[in-house]
């Protein structure tokens, strides 16, 4: 069947239902969690949606338990995506998603963040005239160094309508005049600690295992940063010098770069450092609630700080940050990655300890609710037209 000929018995298909059908696309963790409220909001109404999961996190521990963990249901599709180069793993992604929505002729496809996954999802989608929801779109580092910034700006691009979770996000996408529609929604991520924390205070049996009272939460996996070798040293550093105890969820990335760097065993051995296997999100918001402060290069981790339920300092292990919102909001500081300037701040704050008293910056927790609202209102109203 050529391009044509499947593009008019879809519009064909979409004029038969009764309702528009919506594809969710995701394939890692922070995909799963930003999207869990919308997909409930689906599931508890009378919706034809279907989720597609291209595992591009193909270990099970870091992706398929958070459907479980979460109340969600399984994904329709598994493409089994897996691992490769940034080209690889995506065109890889994108052609195996093209067979999926030439079987399910979506009104829409959603996409969430800034992963392979999503410009994959996007990109296969819009050359084939399916209009493309980008949720958490406009955020931006302007560091080309990133891959997430690539895939987050060409989706933007490819976009029909576009969620921004805040006014910032908004404007960055208005300055670059994006084609789609442009909403300020907030982030679903605020839904996820609000709806989530409750059930994890109640489950999770994370603080049986760790060994001190007082500690901060460290995190670590981007490439640019423990890829580097002088960098990850400055991060052991860091650890092992750090005014209070340190627990480190250790990402299989940078266990590996540790141990390659005759690192790891400093690690282990300190005694105010303790290294524990990835978690799972309910005992990560247990873990970071119950926290003094967070050090990381994360991006979600900003966001989630800033929860009404959580409300934590995060210091940033990077030179820029596409949530600047967090910063401006007091609940975050850039802090770089040089061990004496990282050091000196988190000693300072030790000393003076300050949680900013401002509401999140990312919304109330409803934010999938919002999103959902605006796609089916344009889709029913313009069926057959382009949004």
């Amino acid at each position: 069947m050529d391009g044509t000929d499947w593009i008019r018995r879809r519009k064909l298909a979409i004029m038969d239902r009764e309702m528009p059908r919506i594809s969710i696309v995701l394939g890692t963790r922070p995909e799963i969690i930003k999207m869990a409220s919308i997909i409930k909001h689906l599931e508890s109404g009378n919706y034809d949606y279907d989720v597609i999961h291209t595992q591009q996190h193909y270990d099970a521990n870091m992706s398929q338990t958070f459907f479980d963990e979460l109340g969600l249901p399984a994904p329709d599709y598994y493409l089994s995506v897996g691992s490769g180069t940034q080209a690889q793993q995506t065109a890889n992604a994108m052609v195996k998603l093209e067979d999926v929505y030439q079987k399910t002729s979506p009104d829409m496809v959603l996409v969430e963040g800034d992963t392979n996954t999503v410009l994959a999802g996007a990109l296969a989608a819009a050359k084939m005239g399916i209009k493309v929801g980008h949720v958490e779109a406009g955020l931006r580092s302007y560091d080309w160094r990133m891959p997430e910034e690539c895939n987050r700006r060409l989706t933007d691009h490819a976009s029909d309508l576009l969620f921004a979770p805040t006014e910032h996000n908004a404007t960055t996408l208005r300055k670059e005049k994006v084609w789609g529609k442009i909403f300020i929604t907030g982030n679903t991520v605020i839904d996820a600690c609000i709806d989530y924390l409750p059930v994890a205070e109640r489950r999770s049996k994370i603080l049986d295992g760790i060994q001190f009272d007082d500690y901060i939460v460290f995190t670590a996996h981007r490439a640019e940063n423990v890829d580097d070798p002088k960098i990850l040293r400055s991060f052991v550093r860091i650890l092992t010098e750090c005014p209070l105890p340190v627990v480190y969820p250790l990402h299989p990335r940078t266990a590996k770069m540790l141990k390659e760097h005759g690192l790891y065993e400093k690690l282990v051995e300190h005694h105010k450092v303790q290294l524990i296997d990835p978690i799972g999100y309910l005992d990560f918001l247990v873990l970071m609630k119950h926290s003094s402060f967070i050090v990381t290069d994360s991006g979600g981790i900003q966001e989630e700080a800033t929860a009404p339920n959580i409300r934590k300092k995060v210091f940033i292990l990077r030179n820029n940050t596409e949530r600047p919102e967090a910063v401006e909001a007091g609940y975050a500081e850039i802090v770089g990655k040089d061990e004496e300037t990282v050091l000196k701040k988190i000693n300072k704050f030790v000393e003076e300890p300050e949680i900013s008293a401002k509401p999140s910056p990312f919304g109330e927790g409803k934010a999938g609710e919002a999103i959902l609202s605006i796609l089916f209102k344009r889709l029913n109203n313009v069926r057959n037209s382009r949004i």
